[in-house]
Formats: C-alpha cells, structure tokens, sequence
C-alpha cells in the first residue's frame, strides 16, 4: 500500500506578478516591522543596482544594509550580515537576491536568535549536531525577493559553507522558510542570463529527483510534473525573449511548483549530493552542477527507472525515451556546461569528491542504490565525457 508523510511548510504566503518594493512595504507595514534589514549580494548591492532601487523604494524602513554576501554562503558573511543587522535593531530581513543570498539570510535568523558573533559558533546549531536550532525562538523573520530559479525561498533549510574545511553544512528551523516570498519577475531581469539558465536546469533538477525518487509522493509528483512542464516551455521562451516578463514569470512559477513538492519531506537524490560537494568544496556555482551532474545521474539510473525515464523525457517536450538525454537537449538549448571538464573538475579530484559526497544524505534516496565511493566515481565518470 502506498505510505509516506508530507509535511507542509510554515511560509505564509507566496506573491507573484507584483513589485517587490511595493509588497514589501505593504507586507512590513501589516506585521508591524518598522526597521528593515536588506541583505543582497555585491552584484545587486552597487550603485545603481537592484538594491538600491529598492532600498530608494522602501525609504526610512530600511535601517541597514548589508551586501556582502558571496556565493554559497559562508559563515563569515552570515555572521557580518547578522551582527549588521542586530547593531540596527532590525525587526524583518529582506532577502534580495539568488540562493546564496536568502540561505545566508536564512540562517542569519539564527544568528540573532541565538547571540551568535562568531563562525565557530555556528557549529553546534547545524542539522549534523542534533539541530540545536530547533529549539530557539525566531523573532526577527524574513522576506524573500529571489532573483534566480534556485528555489532556495520555498525551504525550511539552508545552506552554508564552513571555509575552513571545505564543506556545505546544513541548517533546518521551521520558520527558517521566508514569512513572504515575492515573485517579481522585473526583479530578475539583471540576472546574467547564464545564472538564470543554469538556476534553471537546478530547477529541473528539483522536480526530475523528485519524480525519480523510489518513494512515492502522490502529492509531490503532481506539483513537480506540472512545474517540469512548464519549466521547460519557459526556459526556452526566455531564451528566446530575454526581457520577457511573462516568460520569466513562467520560469519562476515553474521553479515555485518543482522545489513544492520536494521541500515536503521525500529528499532528493545524487545529482544534488555530488552538486553539494561541488559547490561548497570545489566553488562550482549552483545550476552549473545541476548541467552537468543530472543527465549523468539519470544515465546511471536507467536500468531502474523504467517508465519514470519515459515520462521525464515527455514533460520536457522530448520524443526520446530517455531522461537523460531530454535533459542534455535541454542544456544544450540553453548553452550550458555538459561535462566536468567544462566548469574545471579533474579527475584527480574523483575519489576525494566521492567519498565526501557519500556523507550526504542524497546518496540516500537515489533510485538505484548507491553502495560506495566506487559507484560515485563511476556517476562522475560519464560526467566527464
């Protein structure tokens, strides 16, 4: 009989197709927040940019600023960012910017719930210690205003990396998942166009490991097909449209759907294990592992999923019958990396990526069941074709 558990999230509301600045705003003043702490990255955070605009936008609500976070999240910026935010008295968090940006954010929250000024500090509040965050009482929130497809808004997790030894640590609090997200797709449109495609395929990625998950998801699956579908539609519309702000907003709608179901519980597989590795060991940008670690995945679970593989390659508007070879397509639509080779992983690198990576509960929940370093390595080697 089919079983399972689904768990429902603790974000209140998702808004799309509006400003930001002016949600926002409406938002903040509704729930009472006075003093507003915008976090962004250094691209959206310079003269001119993105945050300004709606720092300029927001006016006296905003009472600090902080636009030092880099990519994957490090523990330094989260704690920057956090003490910003505590010497300013800030009641609401405001996330502009791409996953880095809103996990940093997210565990920020922690940060001030917890008094923490120091990255070691951080240590005993991840998901690996006995989640200790768990226990702590959120009182400053966030809103989250993402302009990439990496879905990072839609969890109650968050990642960032521990520097000092290489590695991506997770986090988890129910109230870590934004109080409001915002889905403007004119807050996008600075976006590189190859982060947007390659937070794209990590969108994808999103709904193909959900729906190649061996334990069913009846719930789940139904919001991951019906945001690969559309996923795969508007992706190449805004390819072809760039400055499309129906596109993009199909595109983000996608994403929203395909990181719902999977955010529920059932876990996601090895192309997110070895991207975790990817990323917060060897720096390779989130999306860009998606590109070249999914149609790998999938190549090396062909024997096991059977119709699943068929049904992945038809919602991705492919006449093949293979998943991974829908998906090669796909990147190749959007000109993105196909092999290792092209985002700088040699294989002098295979076994120690391997082994770290079969520390990471994805390897878990992969359909065909990974038994060691060995089959990793052997996952990395058709990546590198």
């Amino acid at each position: 009989m089919l079983n399972g558990t689904h768990r429902n999230s603790r974000q209140e509301e998702v808004v799309y197709g509006q400003p930001a600045a002016t949600v926002v705003a409406a938002r903040a003043d509704a729930s009472g927040a006075k003093r507003l702490g915008l976090v962004t990255s250094r691209s959206l955070g310079g003269e001119g940019g993105l945050a300004e605009r709606v720092r300029a936008a927001l006016g006296d609500r905003v009472v600090s600023s902080f636009s030092g976070v880099r990519a994957h999240s490090p523990r330094e910026d989260v704690i920057e960012g956090a003490a910003r935010a505590r010497e300013a008295g800030c009641d609401l968090l405001v996330a502009l910017g791409g996953g880095s940006v809103i996990d940093a954010t997210k565990v920020m929250q922690i940060c001030l719930a917890a008094g923490l000024s120091s990255p070691g500090e951080l240590d005993a509040y991840r998901a690996s210690e006995g989640n200790r965050a768990a226990s702590l009482e959120l009182r400053v929130r966030m809103i989250a205003v993402p302009t990439t497809l990496s879905a990072a808004e839609f969890t109650h997790f968050a990642g960032v990396t521990d520097a000092s030894r290489h590695a991506k640590e997770g986090y988890h609090h129910p109230l870590l998942a934004p109080r409001c997200v915002v889905l403007d797709p004119s807050a996008t449109l600075d976006t590189p166009m190859a982060l947007w495609f390659s937070t794209g395929l990590k969108a994808v990625d999103h709904a193909v490991e959900q729906l190649t998950n061996p334990k069913r998801a009846p719930y789940a699956d139904a919001l991951a097909e019906a945001g690969l579908r559309r996923l795969s539609r508007a992706l190449r519309e805004s390819k072809q449209r760039p400055r499309d702000l129906d596109a993009r907003l199909d595109c983000q709608i996608g994403m929203w759907l395909a990181m719902s179901g999977a955010s529920a519980g059932s876990g996601l597989g090895a192309s997110h294990a070895i991207g975790h590795t990817l990323g917060g060991s060897l720096g390779v940008p989130h999306g860009m592992t998606s590109a070249v670690m999914l149609p790998a995945v999938l190549e090396w679970n062909e024997s096991v999923l059977g119709e699943r593989s068929k049904l992945i390659a038809t919602l991705l508007e492919d006449d093949g019958e293979s998943a991974a070879e829908a998906v090669r397509r796909l990147c190749r639509d959007l000109e993105l990396p196909a092999s290792l080779r092209d985002v700088g992983v040699d294989p002098s690198r295979f076994r120690s990526i391997a082994e770290h990576t079969m520390h990471d509960r994805g390897v878990r929940a992969n359909p065909r069941p990974i038994h060691g370093p060995e089959d990793v390595e052997e996952i990395l080697r058709i990546a590198a074709r």
